[in-house]
């Protein structure tokens, strides 16, 4: 391999000469050859979208040239339109301040910058630090591109796909709303209600949870930019902070500020972690609704099996015919990551020491996984699953009349313990409610058939 001879602080190194980066990067990537978890593309083209915009800021408060503004802001361009994605190897297991994952950026900036400059035949040059982390820090750049590539996520990615899968729901409910079946709590028989009551249950949970992630990540539109090292601002204008959040605000079409403070800023990631914790909150509604939907379709004979749901794959290497409900599995698995995400999130989150948290690449990583996995497989359940949702109406009825739980509308006419006694005779003697409550002589045929009548107990008067 051909290489050419980088320098920074610490002396020379050899970088491969094909590559943009400088030493900087190449010594993070010999140095930390851990794991095969690269920092995020997210975050490196969030990245791009807060050094363009830190040059324009720099070069409108005159301390950028023109010239450099420019080339700055074209090969940012050229990364956020993901033409150098090979350019960023930089493992997840480095710095915990994200110092390196800065300095790739910069270094790629300042070398397609000056192959841009020497295109147009100019005379200056970029240099990583002083041109293109002019006025900034990898303390308030890291965070900063954090936020940015997490909102991006949450309200491009995640939000959207919530509601696609509760437009799903939506129609199901209204579609459903006059099917009746059996209620069921603790795992056993409960009263009736409608099958589009149940589905309007995973509807609201999907709304409530979209609504509080909404609610929850405009926190994270506040950006540590201008604080620089520690928070106080060293080496950037007092204006830097505020131009750079409008000048993001105006390439993400999002509502950027600059932190009012930026020592909170730097050191903390309670807007993550709360952020995170709305997600958690979203995947444990996840889980609950695939459960209920792959217990509601098990069978197809010694199941519960009271809606059917699409046939995707074989299910089985062994057993012939056999399918199973593989959207289900595959979301709850990623339910189950998000939990351990939002454990790591947490931990991380707490580990601000003084002026900085230097746990914050984990942070991000976890954070974008958890995002990027729920968004695809809401997608994917939505798709492959919920659409093909159907009633299986033989089963349905036969449940509904073959439930001792019918018994609760009793109550009012003979009170709850006669009532249990109809119950718990049918259930010994395996007898039908009409048949036990006739037994008991507590109610005469005509009366239990004007009682008890399901469609009259979904909702009460």
């Amino acid at each position: 391999m051909d290489y050419r001879i980088e320098r920074d602080t610490m002396g020379e190194i050899k970088v491969p000469a094909d590559k943009l980066w400088g030493a900087q990067t190449q010594r993070s990537k010999e140095n930390f050859p851990i794991g095969i978890e690269h920092m995020p593309i997210e975050v490196i083209k969030a990245f791009a979208i807060l050094k363009r915009s830190a040059a324009l800021s720099n070069q409108k408060l005159g301390k950028l040239s023109e010239v450099k503004a420019a080339a700055i802001a074209k090969a940012a361009d050229e990364i956020e339109a993901g033409r150098w994605d090979n350019e960023f190897p930089l493992v997840v297991w480095q710095t915990g301040s994200g110092t390196q994952s800065n300095m790739n950026v910069n270094e790629v900036i300042a070398h397609r910058g000056n192959q841009l400059l020497e295109e147009q035949g100019s005379e200056e040059r970029l240099h990583p630090n002083d041109d293109v982390n002019m006025s900034q820090s990898s303390n308030d750049t890291f965070p900063t591109a954090l936020h940015i590539a997490g909102v991006i996520a949450v309200e491009d990615q995640l939000l959207p796909a919530i509601l696609k899968l509760e437009d799903t729901f939506k129609q199901k409910s209204e579609q459903f709303k006059d099917i009746i079946k059996i209620g069921r709590t603790h795992l056993q028989d409960a009263t009736p209600l409608t099958l589009g009551q149940e589905i309007s249950g995973w509807q609201h949970m999907l709304e409530k949870s979209r609504r509080m992630i909404s609610e929850s990540v405009q926190y994270m539109k506040e950006l540590a930019i201008g604080g620089t090292a520690v928070g106080t601002g060293i080496n950037a204008h007092p204006e830097f902070g505020d131009r750079s959040a409008q000048e993001i605000s105006a390439s993400t079409g999002k509502s950027f500020t600059s932190a009012a403070n930026k020592f909170h800023a730097l050191t903390s990631h309670d807007q993550v972690a709360y952020t995170h914790g709305a997600i958690k909150a979203l995947a444990a509604d996840v889980m609950k609704i695939a459960n209920d939907i792959r217990w509601l379709a098990s069978g197809p004979r010694s199941g519960i099996g009271e809606i059917t749901i699409p046939e995707n794959e074989p299910g089985s290497s062994i057993m012939p015919g056999k399918v199973n409900p593989t959207q289900c599995e595959a979301i709850t698995m990623v339910a189950a990551q998000v939990f351990g995400n939002d454990v790591t999130i947490g931990f991380a989150a707490s580990q601000g020491n003084f002026e900085l948290n230097v746990f914050k690449p984990v942070i991000i990583y976890n954070f974008l996984q958890s995002t990027r996995l729920l968004a695809d497989s809401l997608i994917a359940f939505n798709d492959n699953c919920a659409v093909g949702i159907e009633p299986n109406y033989e089963k349905l009825e036969h449940n509904l009349k073959n439930s001792l739980m019918l018994v609760t509308a009793l109550n009012p006419y003979i009170g709850y313990e006669n009532a249990a006694k109809i119950a718990k005779l049918a259930h010994k003697m395996n007898l039908t409610l009409k048949e036990a409550a006739l037994q008991t002589g507590l109610l005469t045929e005509e009366q239990f058939d004007q009682y008890v009548r399901p469609e009259n107990m979904i909702n009460p008067k």
